[in-house]
């Protein structure tokens, strides 16, 4: 689920992304062709990536024909959209100046929780074209399968919740998108994915949570993770989660 709106405020975990700049391209996730879709059927010309870490989505969109501007804090990332062709500036989004462009469709995806809402919000209104749209998104996944396969004992030894136990903030990520302003539609796209049990766990390892974790245990946990699953493939489900937001002004 969307992490709590209040994220933003840990900074040790909002800036660990960039050490993992290449694990996090090879095996995080784009988003289902039918998301993709249905945020351009307005018809939206331009962009605007937030957070957009390796340029994946910014390039989802732009194979689409969108004009796509990223904006990504950590140069790290930035390198790696930049190899994909993806326009980037480096600001956080609170710092970044929009010198007078305004957008069709602002993104944030798996960014927004790292963003301060109170600053974010009328920054989107303001760079917002016409009919314009924000769209939130998040990855939602869990292993399911092989049912035998419990890994939550281990997680727990090591992290405060479970990988899989995410702070389900979507009554206040809307909440606070309500009270800027919005209008705000929830879409959700089932998935069903396949991973080898080394693929899962260096998925999990691009998450804040692991990033932050010091380096004896991190270790640790891959060697415990790596023991339970063996050899077998998991069968990962879940959803991709959209959260578009119309400023009612503009609708």
């Amino acid at each position: 689920m969307p992490p709590s709106t209040r994220l933003f405020t840990d900074r040790r975990r909002a800036n660990s992304f960039g050490g993992a700049a290449q694990r996090y391209d090879a095996h995080w996730p784009g988003y289902p062709a039918p998301l993709v879709d249905d945020l351009l059927a307005t018809g939206a010309k331009t962009a605007l990536d937030v957070g957009a870490g390796t340029g994946r989505v910014a390039r989802q969109l732009a194979d689409q024909g969108l004009q796509v501007l990223a904006v990504e804090p950590d140069e790290r990332m930035a390198e790696f959209a930049r190899a994909k062709g993806i326009e980037t500036e480096i600001a956080t989004f609170e710092t970044w100046e929009p010198a007078g462009r305004r957008f069709d469709l602002v993104t944030f995806a798996a960014s927004f929780h790292w963003v301060d809402p109170a600053v974010a919000l009328p920054k989107v209104t303001e760079i917002l074209g016409e009919r314009g749209r924000l769209a939130l998104l998040w990855n939602r996944l869990r292993a399911e399968r092989p049912v035998g396969i419990e890994m939550d004992d281990i997680y727990r030894d090591y992290l405060e919740v479970s990988a899989y136990s995410r702070t389900n903030d979507t009554d206040g990520v809307t909440g606070a998108l309500k009270a800027a302003g919005f209008a705000v539609a929830l879409t959700e796209y089932p998935r069903t994915l396949q991973f080898s049990g080394e693929q899962w766990i260096e998925l999990l390892f691009t998450y804040s949570s692991f990033l932050t974790l010091d380096e004896e245990a991190g270790v640790e946990l891959r060697r415990r993770l790596a023991e339970r699953i063996g050899s077998r493939e998991l069968t990962v489900v879940g959803d991709s989660l959209a959260i578009v937001a119309t400023p009612v002004g503009l609708r």
